[in-house]
């Protein structure tokens, strides 16, 4: 049975971005698959049988296929031990901040999404931009006096959040607004194995290997 993490992708995707950066920071070797979504390569038939839903990312391991991006975190999580929280109850606090990030932070994608890809009416972006503004508002309170989102060290909580928004800047987001957040990046990029979004992602398959 293949033990080598697989993962399916899109250099774009906030979301492929997540599992990306959990596998850097853990410095785990794995396989990368493009899946270009310009192209409609979601849509195929071979790529809706890795993911029913024609969405990226989708993580093959050990015989099992493993699709939305907070869950392949808690996959990884479980699977290798890394990033989930020293103790039952930060287990289950860093999974409870994946789940606020896929409602909350979700706002700030789709902000990044609609001004860089997909040009809306701009009453859809006026409803969109404060509830994006309010998750980050909500983020750099729950860091003041703290370094993590979830006890003493990184867990999946901040890997989930960062890398949902760490396309802000292109929805017009300046993370200097919120000191905290700024701080805490700036703790997420001193990491070993950390980079930045499009520096991360490759644009084509490609086996990584950290050294």
């Amino acid at each position: 049975m293949e033990d080598r993490f697989t993962l399916y992708g899109s250099f774009t995707s906030s979301s492929s971005y997540k599992p990306m950066l959990f596998l850097a920071l853990a410095r785990l070797p794995f396989s990368f698959r493009t899946v270009n979504l310009k192209t409609g390569a979601q849509r195929l038939p071979q790529y809706l049988a890795v993911n029913r839903y024609g969405q990226v990312p989708a993580l093959s391991h050990r015989g099992l296929t493993i699709v939305q991006s907070n869950v392949i975190l808690d996959y990884l999580a479980r699977t290798t031990g890394r990033f989930e929280g020293a103790g039952e109850q930060e287990r289950w606090s860093a999974r409870e901040w994946l789940s606020w990030e896929a409602d909350a932070v979700q706002n700030v994608a789709r902000v990044r999404h609609f001004s860089r890809f997909r040009a809306v009416d701009p009453a859809v972006m006026a409803h969109f931009r404060p509830l994006a503004e309010a998750a980050l508002a909500f983020l750099d309170r729950a860091l003041a006096g703290r370094d993590w989102l979830v006890g003493e060290a990184c867990t999946i909580a901040d890997i989930g959040c960062w890398g949902r928004m760490a396309f802000m800047a292109e929805g017009g987001f300046d993370i200097a607004a919120w000191p905290n957040l700024a701080a805490w990046s700036r703790r997420l990029a001193a990491m070993p194995g950390f980079a930045p979004s499009y520096e991360l992602i490759p644009k084509k398959d490609c086996e990584i290997e950290p050294a």
